[in-house]
C-alpha cells in the first residue's frame, strides 16, 4: 500500500516538473544562447589580461624595482645610525653613576640631581624598555634620597658650624659657596623645610650664647644656671648691666650672621625661580621662600627680645639702679630695637615692655624718693630767704628759653635771688632744691621718653604736694611745730607767696617740656596752677589780714588830743614800715602796690568809722585840725615808701573820710 502511495506521488511530481519545463523552456534556451557569449567573451578578456600582466612585469623590471631597493637601503641604513646613537646613549647612561660621584665630591649637588633627573627622563623615553637597563630607574631613585639625606645633613652641619663659630670683625658668610650649593640643591629638591632647621639652630646658638654670658659674668654662683639658658639669675645692678649689655652685643652679631645667610639663600632663591618650573622652582614654591626667609628673621629677633627681655626682668626692686644706668639701659633697648626692626622690618614688643616695667620700676622708686626728700625739706624750712646756687639760676634760665632739658649743669657761686628777665625772684631753700627736683623729672622723661608721660604726672603729684603742704605748713600754721618758728611772719608769708609765684612761673615751661616729649596734655597742670593761684590769693589776704588787725588796733583806742603824732598814728607808721620792710625784697614793686592799696582803703574806711563814733567832722575846729595833721605825718609814712601813686597821698584823697 505504502509503495503504491509513493508511487502515486513520483507520478504527481514528474507530471510537475514536465509542466514547469514546457513552461520555461523559452527561458532555457536563451540562457544556453547567453552562456556561449560568455565564454566568447572571457576567453577575449582573459587574452588582453594576460598581454597588461606581461606589460606590467616589463615596467616593474625597468623602472619601480631599483628604486625601491634604494629606498629600503635609505631605511635601512636610517635605523642602523638610530641604533648606533641608542648604543652611544647607552654607554652615556651607564657613565652616570661614576660622574655623580664626582660631581658629589665637587659638592656639586644641583649638577647631580640634574643629571639624575635628565637620565631617568632618557630611560623613561628613549631607552624605555631597554632589558639591560632595567635595574637603573630604581637606582637612580634610590641615589636621589641618598642626595637628599646628604644635603639636609650637610645643611645641618653648616648651621652649626656657622651659627656657633665665635664672633669677628668680619661678617662675611661661612664657605659662601658650599652654602649655595647646599641651598640650590635644597630649593630643587623642593626641601623648603631647611629653613625650619636653620632657625631652631639659631634659637639653640641664642641659648648656648646667653647660657655661655652667665656662666662668664657668675662663675663662682652655683646652681643658678638653666639648662637651655632661658631663665637668668639674680645678680648684682652693675654684672647685671654687664650681662644685659654683652647678651644685647652678641644678639645683635648673631642676627646680623643670620641676616648674612638670610640674604644669600633670598639671592639663591631669586636667581631659581627664574627658570623652568619642572626642573625648578616654581613662583609659588617661590613666594613660599619668601614668607619663610622673612618668618626667620621675625622669629630669631623676637626669640633674642624674649630672653633679653628675661635677663632685664630679673632685675628687682630691692636692688638699686642709678639714672646712668637706667639711661644706658634705656640707649641699649632702643639701639637693639631699632637694629632688630631695621633687620626684619617689624617692631618687637617684648624687650621694650621689660624695660617698660623697669624703668616703670624706677620713676616709682624716683618720684617717691623726691616726693619724700620734699616733704621733709618742707617740713625743716625755716621759711628764710636763701642764696640761689648758679645752677638753679642756669637750670631756671634754660626753662625761660624754652630749652628742651637734657642734663644738669655743675654748681658755681651762689647769687641772692632768682632773675628772670627783668624779675627777681627771692624764695625759700625748698623752692631752690624743688626747682632742681622739676629738672631731674624734666631729664629723666627726656631719657625715659617711652614714660615720659607717667613721669609728667608723677611731677604734677609732686607740685600738688608741695603747694598743699605749703599751704599746711604757713597758712595752717604747721611750720610752729615741725621747724619751730615762734610765729608766722609777714615776711614768712610774703616769701611763701614768691616761691609759689616762682612755681607758678614753670608751669607753662613744664607743659612746653612734656608736650616735646609726649603727646599727652598734662590737664593735671591745669589744677595745679588754679591750686596755686588760690594759694597765693589766700597767702595776700593773710598778710592783709594781720595788717587790717594790727591798725585796727590801734585805731580802736585813738582820739584826737596832743600830742600830735599820737603813739596811735606812730605806730600806725611802724607797722607799715615794717611790713614794707618785710615784703620790699620779697614781693615784686606791683604786688605790693596792690597790698598797700587795699591797706590804704581799709585804714581809711577804719578811720572813719572811728571819727563817727568819737564824733569829730570836718568842720575847721581844734579836733578837725589835730586830725588833719594825723593824716599829714600818715601820708607822709607812705610817701617815704615810696609805693603808693601820688593820687592816693594827695590831701584831697583823704576828703573821703568825712
Amino acid at each position: 500500500l505504502l509503495q503504491d502511495e509513493l508511487t502515486h506521488h513520483l507520478d504527481i511530481v514528474e507530471v510537475q516538473i514536465a509542466k514547469q519545463v514546457s513552461q520555461k523552456s523559452g527561458a532555457f534556451f536563451h540562457a544556453m544562447t547567453s552562456h556561449d557569449t560568455i565564454m566568447e567573451q572571457m576567453g577575449i578578456a582573459y587574452n588582453e589580461i594576460r598581454l597588461l600582466r606581461d606589460k606590467i612585469q616589463k615596467i616593474d623590471k625597468t623602472l619601480a624595482k631599483d628604486s625601491l631597493r634604494l629606498i629600503g637601503l635609505a631605511r635601512s641604513k636610517m635605523n642602523h645610525y638610530k641604533l648606533v646613537n641608542k648604543f652611544k646613549l647607552m654607554s652615556i647612561v651607564l657613565q652616570t653613576q661614576p660622574t655623580l660621584q664626582l660631581l658629589l665630591s665637587s659638592s656639586d649637588y644641583v649638577g647631580a640631581l640634574e643629571l639624575i633627573t635628565s637620565t631617568q627622563e632618557v630611560l623613561a623615553k628613549e631607552l624605555a624598555g631597554v632589558t639591560s637597563l632595567r635595574h637603573l630607574p630604581s637606582q637612580l631613585k634610590e641615589m636621589s634620597k641618598l642626595i637628599d639625606k646628604m644635603l639636609t645633613t650637610e645643611f645641618e652641619r653648616y648651621a652649626a658650624a656657622d651659627l656657633h663659630r665665635p664672633f669677628d670683625h668680619n661678617n662675611s658668610v661661612l664657605e659662601q659657596e658650599r652654602l649655595v650649593s647646599l641651598v640650590a640643591g635644597l630649593l630643587r629638591q623642593n626641601h623648603l623645610n631647611f629653613l625650619e632647621i636653620y632657625k631652631q639652630e639659631a634659637i639653640t646658638a641664642v641659648q648656648t650664647l646667653l647660657k655661655q654670658l652667665m656662666i662668664e659674668q657668675l662663675a663662682d654662683v652655683e646652681d643658678c644656671l638653666t639648662g637651655s639658658g632661658e631663665i637668668a639669675p639674680i645678680m648684682e645692678t652693675d654684672n647685671w648691666l654687664k650681662v644685659v649689655i654683652a647678651a644685647s652685643e652678641a644678639c645683635g652679631k648673631l642676627i646680623q650672621r643670620v641676616k648674612c645667610v638670610h640674604d644669600v639663600i633670598k639671592d639663591v632663591s631669586d636667581t631659581t625661580a627664574g627658570l623652568d618650573q619642572e626642573s625648578f622652582l616654581s613662583l609659588e614654591d617661590h613666594n613660599r621662600v619668601e614668607i619663610k626667609l622673612k618668618d626667620l628673621l621675625i622669629s630669631i629677633c623676637d626669640y633674642c627680645h624674649e630672653r633679653l627681655a628675661s635677663i632685664v626682668s630679673t632685675q628687682t626692686d630691692k636692688q638699686t639702679i642709678i639714672p646712668n644706668q637706667i639711661l644706658q639701659l634705656s640707649k641699649i633697648v632702643d639701639d637693639f630695637t631699632d637694629f632688630c626692626e631695621r633687620i626684619c622690618g617689624k617692631q618687637c614688643a617684648a624687650l621694650r615692655a621689660s624695660f617698660k616695667i623697669q624703668a616703670g620700676n624706677y620713676v616709682h622708686k624716683f618720684h617717691a624718693q623726691r616726693k619724700n626728700k620734699l616733704t621733709l625739706l618742707l617740713d625743716a624750712e625755716r621759711w628764710k630767704v636763701a642764696d640761689v646756687p648758679y645752677e638753679i639760676q642756669q637750670l631756671v634760665d634754660q626753662l625761660a628759653l624754652g630749652t628742651v632739658i637734657k642734663s644738669l649743669p655743675n654748681t658755681q657761686e651762689p647769687t641772692p635771688a632768682l632773675r628772670i628777665g627783668i624779675q627777681n625772684y627771692t624764695t625759700v631753700g625748698t623752692v631752690l632744691i624743688l626747682i632742681r627736683l622739676v629738672c631731674e623729672y624734666c631729664v629723666c622723661a627726656y631719657n625715659l621718653q617711652l614714660l615720659s608721660s607717667i613721669i609728667g604726672r608723677n611731677l604734677i603729684e609732686l607740685l600738688r604736694t608741695f603747694n598743699s603742704r605749703c599751704c599746711q605748713l604757713v597758712l595752717g600754721a604747721g611750720a610752729l611745730r615741725t621747724a619751730g618758728l615762734k610765729t608766722i611772719t609777714s615776711t614768712n608769708l610774703a616769701l611763701t607767696s614768691r616761691s609759689l609765684q616762682m612755681v607758678l612761673w614753670m608751669l607753662p615751661h613744664i607743659r612746653a617740656h612734656f608736650s616735646y616729649l609726649t603727646n599727652d596734655q598734662l590737664n593735671g597742670l591745669d589744677g595745679v596752677e588754679k591750686d596755686i593761684g588760690h594759694h597765693i590769693q589766700q597767702l595776700e589776704t593773710k598778710i592783709l589780714s594781720i595788717m587790717n588787725t594790727l591798725l585796727s588796733d590801734q585805731l580802736n583806742d585813738w582820739d584826737a588830743k596832743p600830742p600830735v603824732p599820737s603813739k596811735t598814728f606812730r605806730n600806725v607808721s611802724r607797722h607799715l614800715t615794717k611790713l614794707h620792710e618785710a615784703v620790699s625784697s620779697v614781693l615784686p614793686d606791683e604786688q605790693i602796690c596792690d597790698i598797700y592799696e587795699v591797706i590804704h582803703k581799709n585804714f581809711k574806711s577804719r578811720l572813719r568809722d572811728q571819727l563817727i563814733k568819737i564824733n569829730i567832722q570836718n568842720n575847721g575846729g581844734p579836733q578837725h585840725g589835730l586830725v588833719t595833721t594825723e593824716i599829714i605825718f600818715y601820708l607822709e609814712t607812705l610817701k617815704q615808701l615810696k609805693i603808693l601813686p601820688d593820687k592816693y597821698l594827695s590831701d584831697k584823697a583823704m576828703d573821703d573820710i568825712w
